[in-house]
């Protein structure tokens, strides 16, 4: 199966409510060779205050939020169009699971496409960050991982990677991090090949609870605030709601455990460290075999003997594993009486619930109709916030055809949104304004003026945005 290496650059950290403004994409064969590449640039979406330093991060301009030959839903189209073309794929890239993915999958949601295309029709997806954070526990002087002024180690892609004699790319460009991606990737592959077939075997759900299943006992990582950690685990049971594998960890002994009532191994799980691990095997995690046990300093004190007897204790022990899943559906019952009475935003709801098979048709229709049919098509979906994304798509693309009490409407909607004085999901107006003040007392300090010309660019052009709202 093919890769697909890829990378965005967006206007700030938050999937649900910052935007795509930069998609780099490679698609090369397993020995990394390049067959086909896909990069574009798109405008700013009417309701987006970017974050400042995001901005200056990925070295945008404001001409690049303005003056690019794509709108946002016309880069997603043409990228959606792109990747379908590639055929199946694993799509890799770098801190992808936790954020580009998340770009990706809410950003398809809120454009009426389907937000799990990296997952279906035979797509899988991996993440060489953790693939680079597992190979340092498991051989640990194969790749150099530099050391940041903090004196910890560095994992940052523009760091790791010319720190590996890699330097050939544009850092904080998308297409530049994808390069940096793939070359990463083949040097990991040469070198530790073990390792980098075991991080596609768990590249889907069903392949990684395979892996987590079939192995009596096993190695998996985990990063905490920046540090990686290994753990040795063995498999009980799938959580009851969310599926994710729940394991538990043999640095524990089992007996300790198995004939406690409901109550007290419910005060056992809920303290730290945790006895169970949840392993979650939709995000690509890096399974190894007991013959990796040995390399791990965590677990020298005990036995490969001793590991093997308690994994045994938990694998043949079922009245142990029901009284898990008790707890488990438990918890996430007491959950979700919390998480509903949360007042949320549409797009806030790809998670909540999923469209039904009608709706889908009617998404299909949307995207093939012209625009002149497409506030008719809208008018057909029965989920409000279907309706919601159309109408917005068609306020941002085309506003001309809607009514004028629609368009008056999304521009109060808008216009509270950026001009909102609380502390908000989003960014708005006055926070905007807030940090380019404090970044250019910053650069000021050090006397960059490139960037203090970009603040200052970027600062009209927030007051440009504030006249076109003011009074709506």
């Amino acid at each position: 199966m093919n890769y697909v290496f890829y990378d965005f650059e967006t206007t700030g950290r938050d999937s649900n409510w910052d935007q795509i403004i930069q998609v780099g994409a490679i698609l090369t064969n397993t020995n990394f060779k390049e067959i086909d590449r896909f990069e574009a640039r798109c405008s700013l979406q009417p309701d987006i205050i970017p974050y400042p330093k995001a901005i200056l991060v990925n070295k945008s301009s404001v001409k690049d939020l303005t003056q690019t030959n794509l709108s946002h839903f016309a880069l997603i189209e043409l990228m959606i169009k792109k990747f379908k073309s590639w055929g199946t794929a694993i799509y890799i890239g770098y801190n992808s699971i936790s954020f580009d993915e998340e770009f990706l999958r809410k950003t398809l949601f809120k454009n009426l496409y389907n937000p799990y295309f990296t997952i279906n029709n035979g797509n899988k997806r991996s993440d060489l960050l953790n693939i680079i954070r597992a190979n340092h526990i498991y051989y640990p002087d194969s790749l150099k991982i530099p050391i940041n002024e903090k004196g910890k180690l560095s994992f940052k892609l523009d760091q790791i990677a010319p720190f590996n004699g890699i330097k050939n790319f544009d850092a904080h460009d998308a297409l530049g991090d994808a390069i940096a991606t793939i070359k990463l990737a083949k040097k990991l592959n040469i070198q530790n090949p073990e390792l980098w077939q075991a991080s596609l075997l768990s590249a889907n759900r069903e392949s990684a609870n395979n892996e987590i299943e079939n192995n009596k006992l096993f190695c998996v990582t985990e990063t905490f605030f920046g540090k990686t950690i290994p753990f040795v685990v063995s498999f009980i049971c799938h959580h009851p709601v969310y599926k994710w594998a729940q394991c538990f960890d043999l640095k524990h002994d089992p007996q300790d455990y198995i004939n406690l009532t409901q109550n007290s191994l419910e005060h056992f799980m809920s303290k730290s460290p945790k006895i169970i691990r949840s392993i979650r095997s939709n995000k690509s995690p890096i399974i190894m075999n007991s013959s990796f046990i040995s390399r791990l300093n965590e677990y020298r004190h005990i036995s490969n003997e001793e590991l093997i007897k308690r994994a045994e204790i938990i694998n043949s022990n079922n009245e142990f594993k029901i009284t898990v899943e008790k707890i488990l559906i438990k918890n996430a019952s007491e959950k979700e009486e919390l998480s509903s009475q949360e007042d949320i935003n549409f797009e806030e709801t790809i998670y909540q619930s999923f469209s039904n098979n009608y709706e889908k048709i009617i998404m299909e229709e949307f995207h093939l109709s012209n625009w002149e049919d497409k506030i008719k098509i809208a008018n057909k979906f029965k989920e409000e916030r279907n309706y919601y994304f159309a109408e917005k798509i068609i306020y941002e693309e085309n506003p001309s055809i809607l009514p004028k009490e629609i368009i008056n409407k999304i521009n109060r909607r808008v216009a509270k949104k950026i001009f909102s004085t609380n502390d908000e999901k989003w960014n708005t107006i006055p926070k905007a304004y807030k940090d380019i003040d404090d970044l250019r007392a910053e650069y000021e300090d050090k006397n960059d003026q490139n960037t203090i010309n970009t603040l200052n660019n970027l600062n009209n052009f927030i007051e440009d945005i504030e006249k076109k709202y003011q009074g709506v």
